[in-house]
């Protein structure tokens, strides 16, 4: 073969090589060691929990570490919300180290209140499955509060946010979002739950949420159980030093540094910037009771739609 010829065979490889490796990434498939072919595995969510936020799905998340697959280094990656610009691989990045086999979940309770997040979730994710896990309102509204002067959002009173703040009043629509959800995924897709029965039996409640994911029930252990759940007690002691700790924890965590994140959290480093203020009272009852008055209609369309006796939260 005269050198004409060969550039001629080398042409026809190289540009045989790029068609071949598009047919093998159009088919999605590869061989195992034994020469057959299987599925790549799945780097998507089988099953989100999409809240309602403080409703117990930050013990959820730590209650499930090592029996499903979850986001590394992260609880929440708000994809379906807030990051959505970054593209479907940014978020399959985050599952890239579950373990084959083992459903994989993802618990991110900003989802809840959005029909955005929901469309894309079933765009993407088609066949997933959805927890919806509900608190008394006006007890999560507060806790929503808590947890906005934790992060230094806010420095108004509980109840001029609470009247001004849309995100609260959006998740606190509970029936109204509840029925989006079960539209779009089907009612037996949808799995709901009370912060109620987390509180009065919380392996349960666990057993309920694995059999609903698909894994084997475990038993919860004693220190897990019974430990309160976190309800930030106090804010911070100094709002400079919480504001500028955040402004830390989240340039670390946008780029994806979750090793020094956790380690920080291990010394105690963000415990001291955004603890230590004073005490959270209680809910003034006048206040409380005119809240619940606020929340009555969508607690009692709650009520009808799954089937529960809801009078505590009346």
């Amino acid at each position: 073969m005269d050198r004409r010829q060969t550039a001629k065979v080398s042409k026809r490889g190289a540009s045989a090589l790029p068609q071949s490796r598009s047919i093998f990434q159009t088919i999605a498939v590869r061989r195992n060691e034994r020469g057959s072919l299987q599925q790549p595995r799945r780097q998507l969510p089988h099953c989100i929990a999409v809240g309602v936020g403080r409703a117990g799905t930050t013990w959820l998340h730590e209650v499930l570490k090592g029996h499903v697959g979850l986001p590394y280094g992260v609880k929440e990656t708000d994809f379906f919300l807030r990051n959505y610009s970054k593209g479907l691989q940014w978020y399959q990045s985050f599952f890239r180290y579950c373990t084959p086999g083992v459903p994989i979940l993802e618990i991110c309770p900003t989802y809840f209140s959005s029909a955005e997040a929901r469309q894309r979730i079933k765009l993407h994710i088609p066949d997933c499955r959805i927890i919806c896990t509900f608190r008394e309102p006006v007890e999560r509204a507060y806790s929503h509060y808590k947890l906005m002067r934790h992060n230094v959002w806010t420095r108004a009173s509980f109840e001029e946010v609470v009247t001004s703040s849309r995100e609260i009043a959006e998740m606190n629509r509970y029936a109204f979002n509840l029925a989006g959800w079960q539209r779009t995924f089907g009612r037996e897709n949808v799995l709901v739950s009370l912060y109620d029965d987390l509180e009065s039996d919380p392996q349960g409640y666990l057993n309920a949420i694995c059999n609903f994911i698909g894994i084997p029930t475990f038993q919860l252990s004693a220190p897990i159980a019974s430990a309160r759940l976190n309800s930030f007690p106090t804010a911070p002691r100094s709002r400079r030093l919480a504001q500028n700790a955040r402004h830390v924890r989240d340039w670390l965590r946008a780029r994806r540094a979750f090793w020094l994140d956790r380690l920080l959290e291990f010394l105690g480093v963000w415990s001291f910037c955004f603890d230590g203020g004073e005490p959270f009272p209680p809910l003034e009852p006048d206040l409380k009771k005119r809240l619940k008055q606020r929340f009555l209609p969508e607690v009692e369309a709650l009520e009808r739609l799954i089937g529960r006796d809801l009078s505590a939260w009346k």
